[in-house]
């Protein structure tokens, strides 16, 4: 009995996706640290963390629910619960709805931001009814414009600490629109290399990914683009930083594009390549730019935009 409800536990917990939300909550809590530079509300932090984690269970379950069909069918996903039947739909959609409504009540309450709250709520509503059940099935643009719902926990984030900070600078949100968009960029280039390790899998599925109805060399070329595209955005949060967030941001752009490079040259060379090995590296990219960027917060130095002689206000 006790075997039971302990695989019935860690199949609800599957069902959350934790990989995919440990990437979610590294980009929440630099954000929110850059947004206080220098004070750390840490029970704050805490506490979105567990709504964020919430709102993003949510989200992934109601997911799974609406992908069920389509992870029969892929040999990467069918040992999720929903397949192999240790959980049922119905259950599976009364736990995300759960989350969701706790979630935002946590965040409005207990972390103080209506505004985040309704933020999660428009992310669960965007990545299930916009992403997962239109664009994942009818464009190779799917996780393009779908992957805007990863990047939420970064203004969720942002909104709390503004909700809940004495003198709130309405200014310095752009910054948190910099760091939405270091993620939106970075999400093609990051499952696209996954989606080319798995490209039969998503062939079979019939989910039309970039790397199932465009040929390999015009995948990594757009991996090429979008990561480009990712790290000249990362530089933008330079002035809103010290000289710590300017080498870490620097440094790791440069390894990621080298990275891609090589792919895309692989690909057109006709070797080969190990697109997965791309995935991991985007992995370690955005873990090692957020850490830098907290870093840097948490010590609080006076940013390079200040020392430019720039506004304050904004950075």
């Amino acid at each position: 009995m006790e075997d039971f409800y302990l695989d019935t536990i860690k199949a609800y917990f599957a069902l959350t996706k934790p990989r995919v939300i440990e990437l979610l909550l590294v980009a929440a809590i630099p954000a929110m640290l850059q947004a206080e530079r220098g004070e750390n509300n840490i029970v704050l932090i805490l506490l979105t963390v567990v709504g964020g984690w919430m709102g993003a269970a949510a989200a992934n379950t109601f997911n799974m629910v609406a992908d069920s069909d389509i992870d029969r069918k892929m040999g990467r996903t069918r040992a999720r619960p929903l397949v192999r039947n240790t959980v049922s739909d119905r259950n599976a959609a009364i736990f995300a709805w759960a989350l969701m409504i706790i979630s935002f009540f946590w965040l409005w309450l207990l972390c103080g931001s209506l505004l985040a709250g309704v933020f999660i709520l428009l992310t669960v509503f965007f990545y299930i009814f916009v992403y997962t059940k239109f664009l994942k099935r009818r464009t190779h643009m799917n996780i393009v414009w779908g992957g805007a719902a990863g990047c939420m926990p970064v203004v969720v984030g942002w909104a709390v600490i503004v909700a809940n900070a004495a003198d709130p600078s309405p200014a310095k949100w752009w910054q948190a629109i910099v760091m939405w968009l270091i993620i939106f960029f970075w999400t093609p280039p990051h499952t696209w290399s996954l989606a080319m390790k798995y490209r039969e899998d998503y062939k079979r599925a019939q989910v039309p990914m970039l790397p199932v109805v465009r040929e390999p060399v015009e995948v990594t070329r757009q991996i090429l683009w979008y990561s480009w595209a990712t790290v000249i955005v990362s530089l933008l949060l330079v002035p809103a930083a010290s000289w710590i967030y300017a080498v870490v941001a620097v440094a790791s752009g440069a390894t990621f594009l080298i990275m891609a490079t090589n792919l895309h040259n692989g690909v057109r060379r006709g070797a080969k390549v190990h697109p997965l090995k791309l995935f991991i590296l985007s992995n370690n990219y955005l873990a090692v730019l957020f850490v830098g960027l907290s870093v840097d917060a948490v010590i609080g130095w006076e940013t390079l935009g200040v020392l430019a002689g720039w506004s304050p206000a904004w950075f």
